[in-house]
């Protein structure tokens, strides 16, 4: 069965802002007609990781080496999806027990955290925090804003920031973590302010504790010598700065492909109240078939985002049967269909929309 699209445009701001009883019977569905497809698929998830892998540093290194511009440019944007699909997977690793799937934070560390500079450390303990019933869409959720109901220029100020993540990693890595080491009162800064995939400025991390902090220090050690080892191959010419300058514009891509993902994972009309989860559904967004370019921008199961809001324990892999079964079991007056929308830019153009609207 297709998935019903609505236009929820026609809304009145005031009407927008009331609260949002839970849909009990949608909850219910959701839990019962999902039981069976919970389980992680070991094979799918490593199959995945690593063949995105091997894409992504093949596209790298070919946009190197490649004497062709058009060559390096087609080679680079495959590295940049494929890459991002790679690094999309720091998200799994928040939602699955790693009994399940031994040795694969390793991997992701191995192969995406440390090379990206974006380890796993930077998002556990974190996300998790995103999908507490309680702190979803208040000022204590590290990734949200209402930028639906910020001023216009918000939007490509936050699109556009997104670009000099890779130089402000390099520079977390290389220059602040050898710092902070010397210096506590800057150990805590950094910890606080700079160590987690957060948008909201507002948000400070806890200190690491027990066998967390051991992990994150051997973690962010390895970081630390790579970004330092990459800046001094390329400060003695061992580097050439043509393939660190590719090397940097293909994880700007990655970062600018994530924080455009990020801007239409929620609708951003919350401004501080605690929220059911059925409004924290409607307040996310799917984005399902029949449309093929979400599979792109919105790799490993981040498509179905506002169903991942409700159902965070279901593997990416299950996700698109979950939504089938949901939508052919729940009528059209369900408001599970409520959360579906058709296209990247029908997404950016009502949230750029909201922005212009008068606000009291």
């Amino acid at each position: 069965m297709t998935s019903i699209i609505l236009d929820r445009e026609a809304a009145t701001d005031s009407t927008a802002r009331l609260p949002i009883a839970d849909d009990r019977a949608m909850l219910k569905a959701a839990a019962e007609l999902t039981r069976d497809i919970n389980a992680p698929r070991a094979g799918i998830y490593w199959g995945d990781f690593l063949g995105s892998v091997a894409i992504g540093y093949a596209g790298l290194v070919l946009a190197v080496l490649s004497g062709s511009t058009w060559i390096a440019i087609a080679a680079a944007l495959i590295a940049v999806l494929a890459l991002y699909r790679a690094l999309s997977f720091i998200h799994e690793l928040t939602h699955v027990r790693h009994a399940v799937l031994p040795g694969f934070r390793f991997a992701y560390n191995l192969f995406i955290g440390v090379p990206m500079l974006v380890p796993s450390f930077m998002y556990e303990g974190v996300h998790n925090l995103h999908h507490a019933r309680t702190r979803y869409g208040t000022s204590e959720d590290p990734e949200y804003l209402p930028l639906a109901l910020m001023k216009p220029w918000t939007l490509p100020a936050f699109i556009v920031v997104a670009g000099l993540t890779p130089i402000a990693l390099m520079f977390r890595f290389a220059v602040l973590s050898p710092l902070s080491l010397l210096i506590p009162p800057l150990r805590r800064m950094v910890v606080e302010r700079y160590s987690a995939l957060a948008i909201n400025p507002a948000f400070r991390r806890r200190m690491p504790e027990g066998d967390f902090r051991a992990q994150w220090n051997r973690i962010e050690i390895a970081c630390a010598c790579w970004a330092i080892a990459l800046l001094a191959l390329v400060a003695t010419g061992t580097l050439p700065l043509r393939a660190f300058v590719i090397m940097l514009a293909i994880s700007s891509g990655v970062a600018v492909l994530n924080q455009v993902r990020t801007l239409v994972a929620h609708l951003w009309e919350n401004e501080g109240e605690a929220m059911t989860v059925t409004a924290q559904y409607l307040d996310s967004v799917n984005v399902p078939p029949p449309g093929v370019l979400p599979a792109l921008w919105a790799p490993v199961g981040l498509r179905y985002h506002a169903l991942h809001h409700l159902l965070p324990g279901v593997p990416y892999h299950s996700l698109g049967e979950a939504h089938r079964r949901l939508t052919a079991a729940l009528d059209a007056g369900s408001c599970y269909h409520n959360a579906s929308y058709r296209s990247l830019p029908y997404l950016v153009g009502k949230i750029a929309r909201s922005t212009m609207l008068p606000r009291r």
